[in-house]
């Protein structure tokens, strides 16, 4: 889980904030293999974790990156996707008897594919029906 701290590193509420996620996460479901917090860089640097931080569950780097809000999450998917020539797909909120796929109403036809495939894919694997419900204002002749 990123912070701007690493393993306590700063003493700030928002440190906090995000160890205490952690260790209710961890108490949640105790195999889950989760760490931090921990800053951005040294989670994806499986050697900067091997060389500083021994005694973390992070082995070869994290694979999901959990960040301690909505703005920090946004700002670094956009900034990500801008520089490296991405492709965002999402938000797809989780943790919810079903998940919500969420599109701006300035979706391109790509993206309204893209999320379409997971909604889809998503209802195949938990057996369920995709219900959509599209404003018909919104929807274009085009």
């Amino acid at each position: 889980m990123l912070s701007f701290s690493s393993f306590g590193s700063v003493d700030h509420p928002i440190c906090t904030k995000v160890r205490k996620a952690i260790e209710l996460l961890k108490y949640a479901d105790p195999s889950l293999i989760v760490d931090g917090e921990i800053a951005a860089d040294h989670a994806v640097s499986p050697e900067i974790i091997e060389q500083q931080y021994p005694f973390s569950a992070l082995k070869g780097g994290a694979n999901v990156l959990i960040f301690p809000d909505l703005a920090s999450a946004n700002i670094a998917t956009k900034l990500l996707a801008k520089i490296g020539d991405g492709e965002i797909i999402g938000p797809i909120l989780m943790g919810m008897s079903h998940s919500v796929h969420v599109l701006q109403r300035t979706a391109t036809v790509e993206e309204i594919v893209n999320v379409t495939v997971i909604a889809v894919v998503a209802a195949q694997e938990n057996d369920t029906h995709v219900h959509v419900s599209v404003e018909p204002e919104l929807v274009s002749e085009d």
